[in-house]
């Protein structure tokens, strides 16, 4: 994998050209421009990656994953016959670091004392449902179907949490972002009905405003989306309900006023914004050593979010 060590501090881009970010590589490729397109005039022939003046690919998305043992590449076989899409081998993929970094706490038992430490959240015996493929039930969750077809005009097509996290008390649903933001807006109005009338209208029991306030001007409606659906889940299940979304430190922090002011919550419902920083620094502070806590740090300090508008190499999370 290729991290800050090994890549150029900054790359030259100019009207035709980008460069390799491999350092002491003298390859250019032709810009790209608008969509990623994995094409042989903008691979690397030395590197096997494609290049824009943005971020780069892999040819193969398991260059972008650390942890790829047999029973890994198994799970993540079984996981690309249910998960909706996968932008796995970019630089910038916010689902490769969601697999490497919950992998990595599922593979050494941590994420219990983790989720315990950081939001009182027990989770004992849970199933891990990585991108709604339940390893319980060696398929697609169903109870995340039954949500999709209650409420979604497209359930297909319909919502899809990065990491769902099922135990005996509780229900988690993680939102991961890396780059992106939580500003997403429905592209077409008629997904409205269902959501609000769904569940016996269960949108008006956990939300204080209407679609249209949440999902439309404050543009929340991927998260409006996880909290109708994750606490309609928990509530036939007996289950306490927790979203939560996953940020880097730097970014969106206010997003809990932002998006709490439109929810309701109680004591069996609630809302957390979580960093992907915290979750490094409790590994550096309560992990003992060991080759994959060493290999989690080194993932930690050397991962890239690709290259700004001056072609400046971009660390994706802050200092420890």
């Amino acid at each position: 994998m290729l991290g800050v060590e090994f890549l150029k501090d900054r790359i030259e881009i100019t009207e035709k050209t980008v460069e390799c970010p491999v350092r002491n590589c003298n390859e250019k490729v032709e810009r790209q421009r608008r969509t990623f397109k994995k094409e042989t005039r903008f691979k690397c022939p030395k590197h096997d990656i494609y290049i824009s003046p943005s971020t780069f690919e892999y040819s193969c998305y398991l260059d972008n994953m650390i942890w790829k043992e047999k029973d890994d590449l198994d799970l993540l076989n079984q996981i690309s016959m249910v998960k909706r899409e996968s932008r796995m081998a970019r630089d910038n993929s916010e689902d490769a670091v969601t697999w490497n970094v919950f992998r990595f706490l599922e593979k050494d038992a941590i994420l219990n004392d983790l989720l315990k430490n950081r939001l009182n959240i027990v989770t004992e015996d849970a199933d891990i449902i990585y991108w709604s493929y339940s390893q319980c039930q060696a398929g697609l969750w169903d109870h995340l179907r039954e949500a999709r077809e209650e409420f979604e005009l497209t359930p297909a097509k319909g919502s899809e949490p990065d990491l769902i996290i099922m135990c005996s008390n509780d229900l988690a649903f993680i939102e991961a972002k890396l780059t992106a933001l939580n500003e997403t807006q429905p592209t077409n109005m008629n997904v409205e009905n269902k959501y609000v009338t769904g569940g016996e209208h269960w949108w008006r029991e956990v939300f204080r405003s209407d679609f249209y306030d949440v999902a439309v001007r404050d543009r929340k409606y991927e998260l409006s989306r996880f909290w109708l659906l994750g606490s309609w889940i928990a509530e036939r299940l007996g289950l306490n309900f927790h979203l939560i979304n996953l940020t880097r430190s730097e970014q969106e922090k206010d997003i809990k006023t932002a998006f709490e002011k439109h929810i309701k919550m109680n004591e069996k419902r609630a809302f957390a914004r979580l960093t992907w920083e915290s979750i490094r620094d409790y590994i550096l502070r309560n992990v003992l050593d060991s080759h994959n806590r060493e290999v989690m740090i080194w993932y930690f300090r050397n991962k890239t979010i690709g290259y700004d508008r001056y072609g400046k190499l971009r660390r994706a999370f802050l200092d420890e």
